[in-house]
């Protein structure tokens, strides 16, 4: 019977012979091609999707006490987060800050100031908008629409470096922050604060620790998506008289006629010491203890602010109040730090860490 080789000449023999040795070599090539592909396109976690990669991955999983290559300059870590919104500062920075403020002799003290750590700022309106620039930067009209007051060129655009150029509605002169609440409607019309007083003081148990937050700090108190609170809107009456009545809703008080409807929102008073912002603008702020003290995940003790935020035109009827944001319990507040540094420094050295009131220029 003949085979299909008996058919084959001697010359097409020896090329068969020749293709019988490299049969193997033919099969092997595919499939070392296949998996070089399957390991270009499917790597770990965290490496780059390179055939180089792949390769640097084998040799590694082969080789694992291999110590790891030498850092470039290049590679030096950054202070910058991996979470996008947070905004660091630089810890070496920081830590000089600290150390060059604590040691500032602080200016004796004279007369007899009240023993209360605290300064302050007086300031009116300034403008209105829909801007924010913490929640919506670079993005004007985004937002509700708030009420302004500090420095005078806050809008979407608002960065700590153009803060420094912007007046002011405050006094001092020095204070050039940003500060910002939704905007007080009633029956539609604008109802602005006749004056806003934002405190600067420590609830903490030793305010001789406070020191000054970084320039450029932001924070946000409040939630503008509030619908209700059980202890009430916290809008009250001050003056003589005070609160004589409610709303007809029950959600405002009604003021006798010498006293009138005012706002107090304080902000957090320990900060992380790591970050100027955070996602929601509030994680890098916490508030103390109730031991006193700042907790460890937030251990800068830091100025507690305060609004106290007046509207002279609110006493006997507050019905048909509501806010740009909702109703009146959404109230919040943002605050960008805009302060002049040696100023600030001047009033929590002298003021709150020797655990005093002091007024508006930072004298005793």
């Amino acid at each position: 019977m003949r085979t299909e080789h008996s058919a084959l000449t001697p010359r097409d023999r020896g090329w068969a012979a020749r293709l019988g040795r490299l049969g193997p070599v033919l099969i092997a090539a595919p499939v070392v091609l296949a998996i070089a592909v399957v390991s270009f396109i499917v790597t770990d976690a965290g490496e780059a999707s390179t055939p180089e990669a792949a390769a640097t991955g084998s040799a590694a999983a082969a080789t694992p006490s291999a110590p790891p290559p030498a850092a470039s300059p290049a590679a030096k870590p950054s202070p910058v987060p991996a979470k996008p919104g947070w905004v660091a500062v630089d810890p070496g920075e920081q830590q000089a800050r600290a150390a060059a403020f604590f040691a500032r002799t602080p200016r004796k003290v004279t007369g007899k100031p009240v023993q209360v750590p605290e300064f302050h700022a007086t300031c009116t309106v300034s403008h209105h908008g829909d801007d924010d620039p913490i929640v919506f930067p670079g993005l004007p009209g985004a937002s509700h629409n708030h009420t302004f007051w500090g420095n005078k060129s806050t809008d979407s655009r608002t960065t700590a470096v153009s803060l420094r150029a912007g007046a002011t509605s405050c006094n001092p002169q020095q204070d050039r922050s940003g500060y910002w609440i939704p905007t007080l409607y009633q029956n539609g019309r604008v109802i602005d604060p006749d004056e806003i007083t934002v405190y600067y003081g420590s609830r903490l148990k030793d305010p001789a620790k406070t020191q000054p937050f970084p320039y450029g700090l932001r924070m946000i108190e409040g939630d503008a998506k509030k619908k209700s609170d059980p202890n009430g809107n916290r809008f009250w009456c001050a003056g003589i008289g005070g609160e004589v009545g409610r709303s007809a809703d029950g959600v405002f008080p009604v003021c006798a006629s010498t006293a009138h409807i005012v706002r107090q929102i304080t902000f957090p008073d320990c900060w992380d010491g790591k970050h100027l912002d955070s996602p929601d603008h509030k994680a890098h702020m916490s508030g103390a203890l109730h031991t006193g003290v700042c907790p460890r995940s937030h251990p800068i003790p830091i100025p507690s602010v305060s609004f106290v935020i007046s509207y002279q035109d609110l006493s006997a009827k507050t019905d048909g109040i509501t806010l740009s944001s909702g109703n009146s319990f959404s109230m919040h507040a943002d605050f960008f730090n805009g302060w002049d540094e040696e100023a600030l420094a001047a009033r929590v050295r002298n003021c709150l860490n020797q655990g005093v009131k002091c007024n508006a220029a930072g004298g005793f």
